[in-house]
């Protein structure tokens, strides 16, 4: 009898012990489907696991991520004042802040802050609203971008735009080198003040297209220079060192550009052959879809004329 008992005691421990497993899963089920019918997700930002809503409606960026939000369908209240004056971003009504604007951010009443590490007040940003920053560089460009797509809930969505981005950029690439030869180089200059500077190949003006995804020659005094910060100053007198066959020159248009007329600009010889292609700063700072589409066209219409 009791050899009998033993094995349906056990029999029976197990039943219990199933039971109490499935009502545990089921609780963690019903757990997590409250917390997205009450609209919160949870993100895991680099500096750990952040709840952030599910569906943002007033998003504050606070520096480089406005562009990647406004891909993806966001609401956005509030930008810094580089995305708020490029003209590629639709910003009309969207107020200009900063990450010392701390009430003008309270009356933005945001559901979500974002921006770079090295913004200021972070401690007291959270308490206006979940706040998650991102280190620049720490993730390549597009990956950027999935990452985005994650904290906003359409991750999905990040990465169709991602992956018709890369075939389109090779497929323009391979048509430029076609053109130009394989062993023609490219350099990306800007004019901002007074000063100058050559880029390497993850600083936003176009370099990730260029470099990264056309694969196009980089002057080895630019590699030398610039790879390793992203950028390098120069003067004037030297521009012609670290200038490529062909050259892509970024000016804002409110600034002195008369340096153009010079002799010595007029002297390097991807201006002499009519290998030089201006660009609109304002609109060409950042490495977000919308200025990355921005640049291939442009870059597609200067090197092809398509």
């Amino acid at each position: 009898m009791k050899k009998i008992l033993i094995p349906f005691i056990l029999l029976l421990v197990l039943i219990i012990s199933a039971c109490g497993n499935n009502e545990s899963t089921e609780k963690g089920k019903s757990s997590d489907s409250k917390k997205e019918k009450s609209g919160t997700i949870t993100y895991q930002s680099e500096n750990g696991p952040i709840e952030v809503p599910a569906n943002p409606k007033r998003v504050v960026v606070l520096s480089s991520f406005a562009g990647n939000v406004q891909a993806l369908g966001v609401n956005l209240v509030g930008v810094d004042s580089w995305s708020k004056m490029n003209p590629n971003f639709k910003l009309d009504g969207v107020e200009e802040v900063t990450d010392e604007n701390l009430e003008k951010i309270i009356d933005l009443n945001p559901d979500l802050i974002i921006g770079l590490s090295t913004i200021k007040n972070v401690d007291k940003l959270k308490e206006i609203a979940p706040t998650v920053t991102y280190t620049y560089g720490k993730v390549d460009y597009l990956t950027q971008q999935v990452e985005i797509g994650k904290l906003l809930n359409k991750e999905k969505e990040a990465q169709a735009w991602v992956d018709d981005f890369k075939k389109r950029a090779k497929n323009t690439g391979d048509e430029i080198k076609a053109k130009i030869g394989e062993d023609a180089t490219v350099s990306v200059f800007e004019k901002f003040d007074k000063q100058f500077y050559v880029y390497g190949d993850n600083w936003g003006r176009g370099t990730e297209i260029l470099y990264q995804e056309m694969k196009l020659g980089m002057p080895e005094k630019v590699k030398e220079t610039a790879l390793k910060d992203g950028y390098f100053a120069l003067s004037l007198e030297v521009l012609k060192d670290y200038a490529g066959d062909y050259v892509i020159l970024s000016t804002n248009k409110d600034q002195d550009n008369s340096f153009q007329q010079t002799d010595t600009f007029k002297n390097i010889p991807a201006v002499k052959n009519n290998q030089l292609f201006e660009a609109d700063a304002k609109k060409f700072y950042f490495n977000d879809p919308i200025t990355l589409d921005y640049q291939l066209d442009f870059f597609s219409k200067s090197f092809l004329g398509k």
